[in-house]
């Protein structure tokens, strides 16, 4: 008979107390590589004394020709369609009154303000519909086509001289060079409807017709020559009347007594003053600006000074538009 061998006994350790377990040292904490010091960053060279001037003469300059294009490519039509709502709701009340000017004084026996609306031109073969004021200086061709005071009314005895603007502003007159020997159009008088016929285009050199006679009468319509905001040089369309000449009322302008502003392609300096008082805002604020940038910073700066930058640009812009050529 086999014995089967005993089982070997496990290896006894003795009993772990709470007081070991407590006195037990804390595991280590793993290991962790520092990162290396940062590399201190060296001071910024001081700002030289011309480096603040300069930045804000660039921020003016910069709101000056911003205002200028937003005026005169986005904002300048809406200009002129607002002041043509104006002008026609007045001259057709007018109109409709028995009150149109037919002369250059008004009822009152006052000289006719200018921008006051003279007469309506329609010419639908280039999509002309608008309202004519007196004058033709650059301040009077932002309402609109305008006529030159020393000249009779549409459908008069003699020469009238009617001016608009070929881009800003609606650019009314930029397509009369399309117009044809033959084409006709309609302008609105307080003495009813008249009816011309075109003669021809011509332009600097080109010869003139011969001067109308005692019975008749003829339009010319001018505007800038060339693309649009680049002018060439002066457009001219002759028209005659086919309809009935009327007398020519009384004109007190004379054509040495009508000034330079009011000829083809010249500026209007009336209101210059206005250009200085808003050009010496435009650069406080941009000195403003630059000290607001250095204080404060760039976030803060831009929420306080540019809404006010930008409005202050644009009626620099505004009035800088009053020195370009005026049929521009």
């Amino acid at each position: 008979m086999t014995i089967a061998p005993e089982r070997p006994r496990a290896a006894t350790h003795p009993p772990v107390t709470r007081g070991d377990a407590l006195d037990a040292p804390p595991p280590a904490p793993p290991s962790r590589t520092l990162p290396p010091p940062k590399t201190p960053r060296p001071p910024s060279a001081p700002q030289p004394q011309w480096l603040g001037p300069m930045q804000s003469g660039l921020a003016a300059l910069s709101a000056v020709l911003l205002g200028l294009v937003v005026n005169l490519l986005l904002v300048s039509p809406l200009t002129h369609e607002a002041r043509q709502d104006a002008a026609y709701d007045t001259f057709r009340l007018q109109l409709a009154e028995g009150t149109a000017p037919v002369s250059e004084i008004d009822g009152d026996g006052r000289l006719l303000a200018s921008g006051s609306p003279v007469a309506l031109v329609d010419i639908p073969s280039i999509g002309v519909h608008e309202v004519v004021v007196e004058g033709t200086t650059s301040g009077d061709l932002v309402q609109g086509p305008g006529h030159r005071r020393d000249t009779v009314l549409p459908g008069q005895q003699g020469t009238s001289v009617l001016m608009g603007r070929a881009g800003a502003y609606g650019g009314p007159f930029g397509d009369i060079e399309q117009l044809a020997p033959g084409d006709t159009f309609t302008v609105t008088t307080g003495q009813g409807e008249h009816t011309y016929r075109v003669l021809g285009v011509r332009y600097a050199k080109d010869p003139s017709p011969p001067p109308p006679s005692a019975s008749q009468s003829r339009l010319v319509l001018t505007t800038a020559r060339g693309p649009a905001f680049m002018p060439t040089g002066v457009a001219r369309v002759d028209a005659e009347l086919v309809s009935k000449v009327y007398p020519a009322g009384q004109r007190v302008t004379t054509a040495l007594s009508r000034g330079p502003a009011g000829e083809p392609m010249a500026a209007d300096t009336s209101t210059l003053w206005a250009l200085v008082l808003w050009l010496q805002v435009l650069v406080a604020l941009a000195l403003g600006a630059v000290w607001s940038f250095n204080r404060w910073g760039r976030w803060q700066t831009w929420v306080v000074f540019v809404p006010s930058v930008a409005a202050v640009g644009f009626q620099v812009a505004d009035q800088v538009t009053w020195l370009l050529p005026n049929m521009l």
